[in-house]
């Protein structure tokens, strides 16, 4: 288990400027004199400074004593492998019957995002593929496969056989720059082999889901559902109403590529049912639909959830309480001049790079913080070419919640590749850009159309993030 817990700007504190002014803190350079050095605190005073292997797993610096050892306990079962029942020692045991990964982490690589296929034949590992067929379920959401559930499940423990193979290609479009430089943009196309339980509905929506990096997550859950919807009159966007499990009713949903999730603690659990097979108070009952006998026949672990009380609160304090790295690279008049292109071109509008979040109950350390996420939360029409088809509540298919860019200019140093999008059809940050549209069109072609070392700085801005 790490123990990320201290360091020289890694210990609970209000924010000090001491940190912010060293001239080297986990690597990091000083801003310079007469810089703002709070556009340095993204997570407000929760940020941390490192841009290490291990920028994406500590806790937020301010994070309360109290909160501390669920933390390190939701840490460990968060990178934890999963196995199937019944095994000895108890504790570990519960993965499947059908699963995408034995981990959190086997998606979630170091907390940060999944990558879809490198080569023909490789496993799905931290991309999956949402399925549903026309209408609606109780709730308004989308309506699972009779047979296969809501999402593909290619494994299966002993004698349980995963629902099927699935793959992607892809067929490169070229495309070019106002100046005339050239690129190219991958659309991808996902199929489905040697499916165990007959053809899918003539009708089948199938939608692919990357996982993405999992910091600040419980900064962006006390935002205030009056802040998203005052953006949402700015802005144009879109909020998405959601069905919260817990609750029972009808909430603003803010997480999950589509704005699909009203909590984290319902994205974490449904994540740990339906991505790993682990039952928990949410999810009590095995994802295994009617035809799948043999999934509804395995060995179950003696502890039914398979998440206990404990264990379930510290996975629910680790998705909440880990913090974002600071912004780098204060001094850098090549991302400084990219931060005013961004907000020239538009981007601003919906990546809103600052809001104060409202009162989170029982957080005091994520309450009242001045923050950088660099999104509304709200769903955007981002045009036809990103459309998966599939709705999604109040999501159609081509709508998208703007994702947060904190941390993103990490990925790449901390796991080797920078994948972007929904699906990770983009291979870094100008080809995200060049596959907007819908209302994010104006932006993509200001990008387009500006001179090289304009994009050039916009680049080296968000790779500051």
């Amino acid at each position: 288990m790490r123990n990320n817990t201290s360091g020289p700007c890694n210990t609970p504190l209000a924010w000090s400027v001491a940190c912010a002014t060293l001239v080297t803190c986990g690597g990091n350079r000083s801003p310079a004199a007469g810089s703002d050095p709070s556009a340095a605190l993204l997570g407000g005073d929760g940020t941390v400074f490192d841009q290490g292997d291990e920028a994406f797993a500590y806790p937020a610096s301010n994070l309360r004593t109290v909160n501390r050892g669920p933390f390190q306990l939701g840490d460990g079962i968060f990178n934890r492998n999963w196995v199937a029942a019944p095994a000895s020692p108890q504790g570990n045991d519960g993965l499947g019957p059908t699963y995408n990964a034995f981990s959190c982490s086997g998606c979630h690589s170091n907390n940060g995002r999944g990558a879809p296929p490198q080569s023909a034949g490789d496993p799905f590992l931290g991309l999956l593929l949402r399925l549903s067929i026309q209408g609606t379920d109780a709730h308004g959401g989308p309506a699972p496969d009779p047979v296969y559930g809501g999402q593909l499940q290619p494994n299966g423990i002993l004698g349980v056989p995963g629902e099927g193979t699935p793959s992607v290609s892809y067929v490169e479009m070229p495309g070019m720059y106002a100046d005339g430089e050239g690129y190219s943009l991958r659309k991808p196309t996902y199929s489905i082999d040697n499916l165990s339980f007959g053809p899918l509905d003539p009708d089948e929506m199938v939608s692919p889901r990357l996982a993405p990096q999992t910091v600040g997550l419980g900064l962006l859950e006390a935002v205030d559902a009056g802040t998203i919807v005052a953006f949402a009159a700015q802005n144009g966007g879109k909020a998405n109403l959601v069905w919260d499990d817990r609750l029972q009713q009808s909430v603003l949903g803010r997480f999950g590529w589509k704005a699909n999730q009203p909590s984290l603690e319902q994205q974490v659990l449904g994540a740990a049912r339906n991505d790993l097979g682990i039952t928990n108070s949410l999810y009590a009952t095995q994802n295994c639909p009617p035809a799948q006998t043999a999934c509804a026949n395995a060995p179950l672990s003696m502890d039914q959830p398979e998440l206990e009380p404990l264990r379930e609160n510290a996975v629910v304090v680790h998705a909440l309480g880990l913090a974002v790295p600071a912004r780098r690279n204060l001094d850098d008049p090549v991302a400084l001049r990219g931060e005013q292109v961004f907000t020239q071109a538009g981007c601003a509008a919906c990546h809103i790079p600052k809001m104060t979040t409202g009162m989170l109950s029982g957080w005091p350390e994520l309450s009242n913080q001045t923050i950088r996420p660099f999104t509304d939360l709200l769903l955007h029409d981002m045009g036809p070419d990103l459309s998966d088809g599939r709705p999604d509540f109040e999501a159609s298919g081509s709508e998208w919640r703007t994702p947060p860019l904190w941390g993103l200019g990490l990925v790449q140093p901390i796991d080797g590749y920078l994948f972007l999008m929904h699906d990770g059809r983009a291979r870094g940050f100008a080809e995200a850009i060049l596959w907007h549209g819908g209302q994010a069109n104006t932006a993509k072609e200001s990008f387009r159309t500006m001179s090289k070392s304009d994009r050039e700085a916009l680049i080296s801005f968000l790779s500051s993030l």
